[in-house]
């Protein structure tokens, strides 16, 4: 295991929770501020990012570059609420398959919060507004979601790229306030 891997993802996914919690607590997720992500300090998802960190993106996709699934990543999406994936089950016609199911709001927040995080710590400098929504476009057509779901996020990301982060947490603490979406 090399020194600077181990740093550079412990500092990667530090950063990341500390951003992701300060938003948390402007919208008052408080308890999801300071419990996001803490199963990326587990050995199953820390020892995958270590060995796979590059600092410029997800290790979770040269560990599934390497070896056609991400360990990490399906650690991961099954513990932390505020990932769309975790949604995922069969549907109660089972002719429907694997459909997503609608997230409660306080975690569709945190998950805007979340990728806003991820690309400010991997886009750096050449962060906007618009990046969590470029994101979003460019994974869009392989997603999973409940349509209410999808729906939701897409205002959200599209209101953070077009009038900006006052408004965006503005937007969110009256949906929180309302409680349902």
């Amino acid at each position: 295991m090399k020194v600077r891997n181990f740093w550079g993802h412990f500092s990667t996914i530090s950063s990341h929770k500390i951003r992701v919690m300060k938003n948390c607590f402007r919208v008052g997720l408080y308890k999801q501020g300071l419990l996001h992500d803490l199963s990326k300090y587990s050995p199953q998802e820390f020892l995958a990012g270590v060995h796979y960190y590059q600092g410029n993106r997800s290790p979770n996709a040269a560990e599934r570059e390497e070896k056609g699934y991400s360990g990490a990543w399906l650690h991961h999406k099954g513990r932390n609420k505020h990932h769309d994936e975790y949604w995922i089950d069969f549907s109660s016609d089972y002719s429907q398959g694997l459909v997503g199911l609608k997230m409660p709001l306080n975690y569709v927040i945190e998950m805007v919060i979340d990728r806003m995080a991820a690309a400010q710590t991997y886009k750096g400098k050449d962060y906007t507004d618009a990046s969590p929504w470029e994101y979003y476009i460019l994974t869009k057509p392989y997603s999973v979601i409940a349509p209410e779901t999808g729906a939701l996020l897409e205002e959200l990301l599209l209101l953070l790229k077009e009038e900006g982060e006052e408004k965006l947490f503005e937007h969110m603490r009256k949906l929180l306030k309302k409680g349902d979406y």
